[in-house]
C-alpha cells in the first residue's frame, strides 16, 4: 500500500513536468517560426507549387533579410542551376565555399554543388578540379561518378577507366559494358594510327572485362584484316553471331570483303543468307541485297527481297524490291516504277532511323554511345520500323 501511495503522489508531478516541457517546446517552435522571414515561407510555398521564378524572388528577399541563413543559399543555388542560370548558381555556391563559419560537412556539400554548377555550365576543367578535391571524403563515390561523366565528355578514356574501376560497384554488368567500350575507344584510336600492338592489347583488355563485347570483336577483326590475316579476321567477326546477332549488320560488309579477297564469295553469300534467315534485319538485308545485285544480277536480288518481304513486310524492304525491279524492268514501265519508288522512299526516310533503347533518341547514324542519354550499347543497329513491327 505504501508503494501505491507514493505513486499517487508522483503522478501529478510527472504530469506537471510533461506539461511544462510541452510548453517550452511550443514556445521554441513559435519563436523559431516568428524568427523566419516571411519571404522564406512564401518561397517554400511557391516551391511546393512548382513556381520556381517566384520562389527564387522570395528566397533572394529572405537572404537579404537574413544573410547568414546557409540553407537558403543552398536552395537558391540549386534553383538557379535547374533554371540554367549557372553563373548565379556558381556565385552562390562559391560564396558558401569561401565562408569561414561553415562546418566541414557544409563545406563539402557546397563544393559538391559548385562542381555540379561547373559541369552544367560546360566548364569541365573546373568541375574536374572540384570533384578531385572531394576524393577521399564522404562524397568520394559521388565525385567519382561525376568524374566518370567528365572524362567521357573529354574522351579521356584512360582516366575514365581508372574512375570506373575505383567505384564500389565496378564489377557490375553496367560497368563491365562501359569499361570495355573505353578500351575499345583506345583500341580504335590506336588502330587508326597504325599502333597495332597497342590496339591488340586494348582489345584483349575489353574482351577480358566483357567477353560479349561485340565492338571488341569488330575491332579485332579489323586489326587482323589490316595485318593480312583474313581467315583469323573472319573468325573474330563470326563471334558476333553468338555475342549479339543484332549487330551482324555491322560485320556483313567486312565479312564479304574478306571472302572476296580469299576468292570464296559464294561461301560468304551462303553465310549471310543464313544470318538473314535466322536474324531478320533491314540493315543486313541491305548488305545482302547489294552483294546479290552485284554478283548475281537484278533478278536474283529481286527474288531475295521478295522472299524477305513475305516473311517481314516493311517499307524499307519494299523500297529495295522496287530498286531491283526498276533495273530489270522494260523501258516503258520504268517511269511508273520510278514514281512509286520515289513515293515509298519519301516514307522510308521517316522510319529509316536508329533508336536508343534507354531514352528513345532517334538518329540516322548508328552510335555506340547514345548522343542523348550517354548510354553505351543502348543504340542497336535496328531501324525504328523494325521496332514498330516487333511483337
Amino acid at each position: 500500500m505504501e508503494i501505491e501511495f507514493w505513486w499517487l503522489l508522483a503522478l501529478p508531478l510527472f504530469f506537471a513536468l510533461g506539461w511544462l516541457a510541452a510548453r517550452i517546446d511550443i514556445k521554441q517552435v513559435v519563436h523559431e517560426s516568428r524568427a523566419l522571414p516571411r519571404s522564406y515561407l512564401n518561397g517554400l510555398n511557391f516551391l511546393l507549387n512548382e513556381q520556381q521564378d517566384k520562389a527564387i524572388d522570395a528566397f533572394i528577399e529572405a537572404v537579404k533579410i537574413d544573410p547568414h541563413t546557409i540553407e537558403l543559399h543552398f536552395a537558391l543555388g540549386s534553383l538557379f542551376r535547374r533554371r540554367g542560370e549557372t553563373d548565379r548558381a556558381i556565385r552562390m555556391h562559391q560564396n558558401l565555399v569561401d565562408r569561414e563559419d561553415l562546418s566541414e560537412e557544409q563545406r563539402l556539400q557546397a563544393l559538391g554543388e559548385l562542381g555540379q554548377d561547373f559541369l552544367k555550365a560546360g566548364l569541365l576543367d573546373r568541375a574536374e578540379a572540384v570533384f578531385v578535391k572531394l576524393r577521399g571524403t564522404r562524397l568520394n563515390d559521388v565525385a567519382l561518378r561525376y568524374l566518370l561523366e567528365i572524362y567521357q565528355q573529354e574522351k579521356d578514356w584512360a582516366k575514365a577507366i581508372a574512375a570506373a574501376r575505383a567505384l564500389p560497384d565496378h564489377e557490375s554488368v553496367l560497368w563491365r559494358t562501359e569499361v570495355a567500350n573505353f578500351h575499345c575507344e583506345l583500341a580504335a584510336a590506336a588502330l587508326a594510327d597504325s599502333r597495332l600492338d597497342e590496339a591488340r592489347s586494348q582489345v584483349d583488355e575489353a574482351l577480358a572485362i566483357n567477353p560479349r563485347c561485340v565492338r571488341a570483336s569488330l575491332i579485332l577483326g579489323d586489326l587482323l584484316a589490316a595485318q593480312g590475316q583474313d581467315e583469323a579476321a573472319l573468325e573474330a567477326w563470326k563471334k558476333v553471331d553468338n555475342q549479339n546477332p543484332v549487330y551482324l549488320a555491322l560485320v556483313a560488309e567486312r565479312v564479304m570483303e574478306a571472302y572476296q579477297r580469299l576468292g570464296r564469295i559464294e561461301q560468304g553469300h551462303v553465310l549471310q543468307r543464313a544470318w538473314l534467315e535466322r536474324h531478320p534485319s533491314l540493315d543486313l538485308l541491305d548488305e545482302v541485297f547489294h552483294w546479290e545485285l552485284e554478283s548475281r544480277g537484278a533478278r536474283a536480288a529481286y527474288d531475295l527481297v521478295r522472299e524477305e518481304l513475305r516473311r517481314n513486310p516493311t517499307l524499307l524492304g519494299l523500297d529495295k524490291l522496287l530498286e531491283a525491279a526498276l533495273i530489270s524492268a522494260p523501258a516503258d514501265q520504268r517511269g511508273d516504277i520510278e514514281l512509286v519508288k520515289q513515293l515509298i522512299h519519301g516514307h522510308t526516310r521517316k522510319v529509316a532511323r536508329y533508336r536508343c533503347d534507354a531514352c528513345g533518341f532517334k538518329a540516322r547514324q548508328f552510335h555506340w554511345r547514345c548522343p542523348a542519354c550517354g548510354g553505351w550499347e543502348t543504340y542497336p543497329p535496328k531501324r525504328t520500323e523494325e521496332f514498330d513491327l516487333a511483337p
